[in-house]
């Protein structure tokens, strides 16, 4: 497997790591370290290979395709791991890297999967440092589509995390019969619900995760005028840090709603959990695009597990599972009346509320759970 970034912790590459472990696979994982983490290490049963990189080298990612200076760095890391080890196939996580990918298992005759996290093409669209004139230029939007067919196109396998993702490949020409979609549902083995509850003073509302402005938080704070008067009264706290954090303030104070908007900075994941526990609903706001129309976040399946109502954007995979499981309320994700509106039908019926934990859960646990996506991704490597 060949990471694009530190490891750990990645929850979807940990969770792959132990089923094909167990399906009786020896697993070794390439990434870089900046952080000056141990050269050589262990993740359960699997070992890890790092390699230093420099922030000028790691900076020349984002002109891979037309300079080859990152390239260089892996073929030489990947190289020299293979004077010591053999491989059956490698694993690409996400796409920059399918071309090294291609590229080893052309010259050693292995088979190459790519795992394809999210629509990166789409997500390079709307990154900060894709938009000036210079980003444009070495990150070119039309470039790297090209490069997710072409790849795509030669790679043995090809995995996705969610259906909508798979169609978008499929209308780009790519062979129906090499896509999988192992998705980023709960392993509750390593998913601890915690005893905390939520106060009965307040209705608390939960966001955790990233922030900048495609989570779309700036609409969930302009809807909280909205719910002002509620008995119990309405509180929002937000998990997370991110360049987008002094907007968001400066927005709830000029919204008159400040008083009700915590932000809490980053926290730990077992601490995370806590705050999920004592939360009345927890929200997936992210503002609607070609990225998160073809992507799932982990949170979802964490919240309806956790017996969580979850009120989300309309996003194309999150509206789906959503209201197949029927385990929340959409709201267009740029209408912060609408959202105001799904907060308030939770809080005034409590039937409602109880329906959304119960289907929830139960969807989790029988529908969409890692149990079933991980038999996907053994079969891959089972012939």
């Amino acid at each position: 497997m060949v990471l694009d970034h530190e490891f750990p912790p990645d929850i979807r590459v940990e969770n792959e790591i132990e089923a094909l472990t167990e399906n009786g696979n020896e697993i070794h994982i390439a990434c870089y370290t900046m952080k000056g983490y141990d050269l050589t290490d262990s993740y359960d049963s699997a070992t890890i290979h790092r390699r230093s990189i420099s922030k000028l080298t790691h900076k020349t990612s984002v002109g891979a395709i037309k300079f080859p200076f990152y390239f260089n760095f892996w073929r030489s890391f990947i190289a020299d791991i293979f004077e010591t080890e053999k491989f059956d196939a490698i694993h690409i996580h996400d796409l920059p890297l399918a071309k090294v990918g291609y590229e080893f298992a052309k010259n050693h005759n292995i088979k190459l999967t790519l795992d394809l996290h999210e629509n990166w093409p789409a997500l390079l669209r709307i990154a900060t440092h894709t938009q000036s004139i210079l980003g444009q230029f070495l990150s070119n939007d039309k470039e790297w589509i090209k490069y997710e067919i072409k790849y795509c196109k030669l790679a043995d396998n090809v995995i996705v995390v969610v259906e909508e993702a798979k169609d978008r490949l499929i209308n780009l020409g790519v062979e129906e019969d090499k896509i999988s979609v192992v998705s980023n549902t709960l392993n509750t083995k390593h998913f601890d619900l915690t005893n905390h509850m939520p106060n009965p003073e307040f209705f608390t509302l939960l966001y955790a995760g990233g922030i900048n402005l495609h989570r779309g938080l700036q609409y969930v704070i302009m809807g909280l005028k909205h719910l002002k008067n509620t008995t119990p009264k309405v509180r929002l706290q937000i998990l997370g840090d991110g360049s987008y954090l002094p907007t968001l303030r400066k927005l709830a104070k000029d919204e008159g709603v400040e008083e009700i908007v915590e932000f809490t900075g980053w926290k730990p994941y077992k601490e995370m959990i806590k705050y999920v526990g004592e939360a009345d609903v927890c929200l997936i706001p992210h503002v609607k695009n070609d990225h998160t129309n073809s992507t799932i976040p982990h949170k979802i399946f964490q919240y309806m597990y956790a017996g969580k109502p979850i009120i989300a954007s309309d996003c194309l995979p999150i509206k789906r599972i959503i209201n197949t499981t029927k385990s929340g309320l959409i709201y267009e994700y740029n209408n912060p009346k609408e959202f105001a509106e799904a907060v308030s039908s939770i809080i005034s019926d409590e039937d409602l509320k109880l329906n959304l934990i119960n289907s929830g859960k139960n969807k989790v646990l029988k529908d969409y759970s890692w149990e079933i996506d991980s038999k996907v991704l053994n079969q891959l490597y089972s012939g």
